[in-house]
């Protein structure tokens, strides 16, 4: 109870040190989020007060090339000088380019319609300015050139309120952009020393957590070195005992066969020599302890192989499953014709397996295919496969790569209520005197998969036939599972 309640405590500790730090994982990403948001909204705000400044710039720069235009055509009227036209030679392709570099700049509707007028008044005032120096050029009145100058200071003021107004409105966005990203600046701060200081508090708070774990868990390295001491003890005594547990379950299996070949061998005597002296009722006895002799062989051998899978530890190697079963069925090729067996073999994989092993697996579920076949029905057999990942089985380790290997028959069947049973060492579904077996075959199945690190299951259904179902690692570079967990003894069933 004690254990249990360190235990708890420990992992309280161990959950509040994981969710401080993430805590403060949270808090400085979230601080690094405002940073960012931060920048890119100054960034933005930056690029909109350049575009404002630039607005300005090009309505300057307009405004500066039409007063250069027209001081320069009011010289030249004065003094008919043509010097003073230089500057408005140039004054119409750079008033142009100038418009060219701000129709991109303006976007809202209401600045795109004032910026037309304003091209369309300053093309009107140069076009006017022409006028002037034409008018000059051909001599006309000095009422006419008044006209045209009056004309021309009436533009040239409507031009500049447009350009006031729209300056005027760019030089308001500019300030308030300003005030927005001063403002935005100083919220990031302040929340940016808020988080800090809370990630700060996290820390700390998380860092004393753990020194007290550190702390408490030093103190109980001796009591478990002591446990682990202990252990190691009890494990070589458990190793010890298994071993001759099993050295003595060996022997035994040898030695009884001995006294039950000498059972078979005089039955077969009495057969042989005294079997027409007997009446109908020693035949049958004599046949029955044959029939004894022979079933207590066979579980002798089946329990001899379920001792060595278990005990004995060979080395994984290459195995062509396609060689394996081929090689099963052409030993089985008598008792599949005299069942007028139909078996299908699809492409089978290579994997690193104990060669022997393949064949214990495939001979057991072959045999048990062709054992339980219904009667008067041709049985049919499949044995087929298909890459897997490990996610499709709990037991097994996801992205690994696997073989699912099925061998499906078309037999008697069986409730799947049983499935956990079938497994088993000694476990039967139908009485013995219905199908013969030892009850072991399936558990050496199991055994093996488990040696292999890898699962067997089965899909059926009472006279549907059954789908045993082999998950295989294409390679053994993984962690061992627990080869006993599942190995369980059990009463028979059915007889």
């Amino acid at each position: 109870m004690n254990t249990m309640i360190r235990s708890g405590g420990h992992n309280l500790v161990r959950k509040r040190i994981q969710y401080g730090f993430v805590i403060a994982l949270l808090l400085i990403a979230l601080g690094f989020a405002l940073t960012l948001l931060s920048y890119n909204g100054h960034r933005q705000q930056g690029n909109e007060i350049q575009q404002s400044e630039q607005i300005l710039n090009h309505l300057n720069e307009v405004r500066q090339l039409l007063v250069d235009a027209e001081t320069g055509v009011r010289g030249y009227i004065a003094t008919r000088e043509e010097y003073f036209l230089e500057p408005q030679r140039n004054t119409a392709p750079r008033i142009r380019q100038t418009f060219d570099r701000l129709r991109p700049l303006v976007t809202s509707p209401g600045k795109i319609e004032k910026l037309r007028q304003i091209e369309d008044l300053a093309s009107e005032k140069l076009v006017l300015i022409d006028r002037q120096i034409r008018a000059v050029r051909q001599g006309e009145s000095p009422e006419m050139l008044n006209t045209y100058m009056r004309l021309g200071k009436s533009k040239m003021d409507y031009i500049r309120r447009m350009v006031s107004e729209m300056y005027g409105q760019e030089a308001e966005l500019i300030r308030t952009k300003a005030a927005e990203a001063d403002e935005s600046f100083r919220n990031t701060v302040i929340l940016t020393f808020i988080l800090s200081v809370l990630t700060f508090v996290t820390l700390i708070v998380s860092y004393n957590l753990l020194e007290s774990e550190l702390s408490t868990r030093q103190k109980t390295e001796e009591q478990l070195r002591s446990y682990e001491l202990d252990l190691q003890e009890k494990i070589i005594q458990l190793e010890v005992s298994n071993e001759e547990l099993e050295r003595f379950a060996f022997v035994a299996s040898h030695d009884m066969q001995e006294p039950l070949r000498k059972i078979q061998s005089f039955a077969f005597m009495v057969r042989d020599r005294y079997g027409p002296q007997l009446d109908e009722d020693g035949r049958l006895f004599l046949g029955k302890i044959q029939q004894s002799a022979e079933r207590m062989s066979k579980m002798i051998k089946d329990l001899l192989n379920f001792s060595r899978i278990s005990n004995k530890k060979e080395a994984f190697q290459e195995v062509h499953l396609q060689d394996v079963v081929a090689g099963i069925l052409n030993d089985q090729e008598l008792r599949i014709k005299n069942l007028h067996a139909r078996i299908e073999v699809g492409p089978l994989p290579v994997v690193e397996a104990v060669p022997d092993q393949m064949d214990h697996l495939f001979i057991n579920l072959i045999s048990n295919a062709l054992k339980f076949s219904k009667p008067d029905v041709q049985p049919e057999i499949k044995i087929f496969s298909e890459p897997v990942d490990g996610s499709a089985f709990e037991e097994l380790l996801p992205g690994k790569n696997y073989f699912k290997i099925t061998v499906q028959d078309n037999g008697i069947g069986f409730d799947e209520k049983y499935l956990d049973h079938i497994f088993k060492i000694f476990q039967r579904l139908h009485g013995k005197s219905s199908y013969e077996g030892t009850g072991i075959g399936l558990a050496i199945c199991k055994r093996i998969l488990n040696n292999h690190r890898g699962v067997i299951t089965a899909q059926s259904s009472p006279n549907a036939g059954a789908a045993f179902i082999v998950v295989l690692p294409e390679n053994q570079n993984q962690p061992k599972h627990d080869t006993t967990a599942h190995e369980t003894r059990s009463h028979l069933v059915g007889g």
